[in-house]
């Protein structure tokens, strides 16, 4: 009790302080925004330039908006935002009392409106009982402590020495585990799933179980694991970005938000791989409890687990593929001109064999032609990439080029030993099988965007799992960050080969969680920055590809074409990007009953924006994690310097949490039980 009055004073305190600064500024604010709205127009898209063009000022400017204290513009459709105050809390408890007055007739599915400045602590926390309010703020509170989050895995470790076991795991499931961990196993995960879909959220399974290893443990790991046992050579036209250097082997370097696998041996991979298909299972076991006619209205299906690939294979593999990846586009600019990926340059079969006429009738060349992957439009790849993720080629004889000068094959990649050869087809057949498991189990595939020097492999290999796999509906998901400069082209291309190819497109959009990192190797081995330059580039990359995939959707829309054939995940934090996609949903008329667009959030983190999305019938997820207490420290401590960088919304949630346990203070609602009435769409 002496805790609540505490709460209640400060929440108080904050209230009178805000209400007086915020009150004379508020109906300029307002003015200033009408104003904005007015100069930059509702005019969709036309063409991919102009559309992105357009698209990209107005995400910089939504940006701006928020960072000069000004409120960003609302789509009419949804409720006008307010300030959280003494006010608010009274509108909302009327909101909620007419609520409690009218329910939802049994059976049918409640909406809310949404009120897109995200500050209605009733919408946000109405799936919450108050201890775990309370619980939230505490966390919070800690994460506030640079010194606490600073030293936080030694100080858990250090709990468990002093309390015990038994002690330390019921301190952890109070405070941070109880928080950001759904439960041990796929058993006691499951109140957690229940709850989140009676109140409109679905979920995104992570078994978050990760190695605690020393630095000097994890370089000693990869640098075995990045050479082959040919050795490391760097022939010419290598590219030193796509080779181990041990300054930065330990890839855990300035990450707090994504986690990191090591490789140890096959064996490892192989239990890696039980894993996700368990999490599968998992998915698919909570999706039963849904009628059917309910679960397959869920945007594209309703649950997805999320894999890496560097669980399951050795990481020197994917080192090589993506520099063979990066020197076969030097090779076509070389060529013919231009800059990207194989298919933008629009050539076809005959333009090569002109371009290699002076060589004469050389058989290998012929050879070349003969695998080389086509349509009517063009060129798509140089290389058959299908045969490859089909388990039946050798990496060392695929990836050779003619040299136009002598005629002679020139390899791309060193030569690669049998043994090296055999863990790439073990690592293509987890993931075929990974993926096949999902289609069985009607669950979605996500796999994880890594470093700039996997990337390109990764992605590669998640297109051709796309196309193999998603002939009736997406079930495999690449995931691109818009923090890197070459983003918006990378969607562009793969959104084009999934049309030329017919087949369905699925993408997550981040921010991304290696930025310092790619920066730091970036400067120290010489080669350019892969990384935007500012903060407001990232956003306008982001906001940038995102309009460009909604304009493609509305473009089949409009053409009584299957509009899920693309399907995005806009993966954000940031309050401005998940308003901007709602806006521009409306403005091009896209609605959540398209099922082409969802929303996706960590557990424990933006309950304020999930929650109210989910509730007023947007296709929303929560990012759940889950495993023993023991096992999931090194996630939770990554939880913890993640929100010590983004103070900023946790200052907001905060204070959502103080007014939301106030309110319910004041009404007598300490003891509220959470019962929702939605369904995910």
């Amino acid at each position: 009790m002496a805790l609540l009055r505490s709460l209640s004073a400060q929440r108080t305190a904050i209230s009178l302080v805000y209400g007086r600064n915020s009150s004379k500024s508020s109906n300029s604010v307002a003015v200033a925004a009408c104003r904005s709205f007015h100069q930059r127009g509702t005019r969709s898209t036309s063409t991919v330039g102009e559309g992105a063009a357009s698209e990209s000022t107005r995400g910089v400017n939504g940006a701006r908006f928020l960072h000069s204290g000004e409120r960003p513009l609302q789509a009419s459709a949804v409720v006008q935002p307010e300030l959280v105050s003494g006010e608010t809390v009274k509108r909302s408890t009327k909101q909620e009392s007419s609520q409690e007055r009218n329910p939802s007739p049994a059976g049918s599915p409640q909406r809310d409106p949404l009120d897109v400045s995200f500050n209605d602590p009733i919408a946000a926390f109405k799936s919450k009982t108050t201890g775990e309010l309370i619980r939230a703020y505490l966390v919070y509170m800690i994460c506030s402590s640079e010194k606490l989050v600073e030293h936080n895995m030694t100080l858990m470790k250090w709990s468990k020495n002093v309390l015990g076991q038994r002690l330390f795991t019921a301190l952890m499931k109070a405070t941070f585990y109880g928080h950001f961990v759904a439960g041990e196993d796929q058993i006691k995960i499951i109140p957690t799933l229940e709850r989140l879909r009676s109140f409109g959220v679905k979920p995104i399974l992570d078994y978050s179980v990760e190695e605690d290893i020393t630095q000097e443990e994890a370089e000693k790991r990869e640098v075995e694991s990045s050479v082959s046992s040919a050795g490391d050579k760097k022939e010419e036209g290598s590219m030193p970005q796509y080779h181990v250097d041990k300054s930065f082997a330990d890839r855990r370097y300035k990450v707090s938000s994504a986690r990191t696998y090591f490789y140890l041996n096959e064996a490892t991979c192989e239990r890696n791989m039980e894993i996700f298909i368990k999490c599968l299972e998992a998915v698919s076991d909570d999706d039963r409890k849904v009628p059917r006619a309910v679960a397959t209205g869920a945007t594209f299906g309703t649950g997805i687990t999320a894999i890496k690939l560097t669980a399951l294979g050795r990481p020197q593999l994917l080192l090589q593929l993506s520099e063979v990846i990066m020197r076969t586009r030097k090779y076509m600019e070389d060529m013919v001109g231009g800059q990207g990926n194989v298919l933008t340059h629009h050539k076809t079969i005959k333009d090569l064999e002109k371009y290699y006429a002076t060589l004469g009738d050389n058989k290998d060349v012929k050879e070349f032609l003969n695998n080389v992957t086509s349509d009517k439009e063009g060129i798509l790849h140089l290389f058959p990439w299908s045969g490859i993720v089909d388990e039946d080629s050798q990496l060392s004889d695929t990836f050779r080029v003619p040299d136009p000068q002598t005629g002679q094959m020139r390899r791309l990649i060193s030569q690669i030993p049998p043994k090296e050869e055999e863990m790439f087809r073990n690592m293509i057949r987890r993931l075929n099988t990974i993926v096949k498991a999902a289609a069985d189990l009607d669950v979605r595939i996500m796999v994880d965007a890594e470093q700039t020097y996997f990337q390109p492999a990764i992605s590669r290999i998640t297109l051709e799992m796309m196309r193999k796999y998603n002939k009736d509906k997406a079930i495999v998901f690449n995931t691109y960050q818009c923090y890197l400069r070459e983003t918006f082209r990378e969607v562009n291309t793969d959104l084009e080969q999934a049309k030329r190819q017919n087949f369905y497109f699925g993408a997550k959009l981040v921010r991304g969680a290696y930025m310092d990192q790619e920066r730091d190797r970036a400067k120290s081995l010489g080669y350019p920055d892969p990384v935007n330059p500012t903060f407001e580039a990232t956003t306008e990359m982001y906001h940038k590809t995102l309009s460009e995939c909604l304009r493609r959707i509305k473009l089949m829309k409009d053409c009584d074409d299957d509009a899920r054939k693309i399907g995005i995940m806009v993966a954000s934090h940031n309050e401005d990007t998940v308003r901007f996609a709602i806006q521009q949903m409306k403005e091009i008329g896209i609605s959540p009953e398209d099922k082409v667009i969802c929303f996706g959030q960590l557990l424990g983190m933006c309950d304020y924006i999930t929650f109210p999305l989910g509730q007023a019938g947007y296709s929303a997820y929560k990012y759940i994690p889950y495993g023993p207490v023991e096992e999931v420290l090194p996630y939770l401590s990554r939880r913890a310097q993640e929100n010590k960088g983004v103070l900023k919304k946790i200052k907001k949630e905060k204070r959502l949490l103080l007014s939301e346990i106030r309110r319910r203070l004041m009404r007598g609602q300490l003891f509220y039980k959470p019962k929702g009435n939605y369904v995910p769409i």
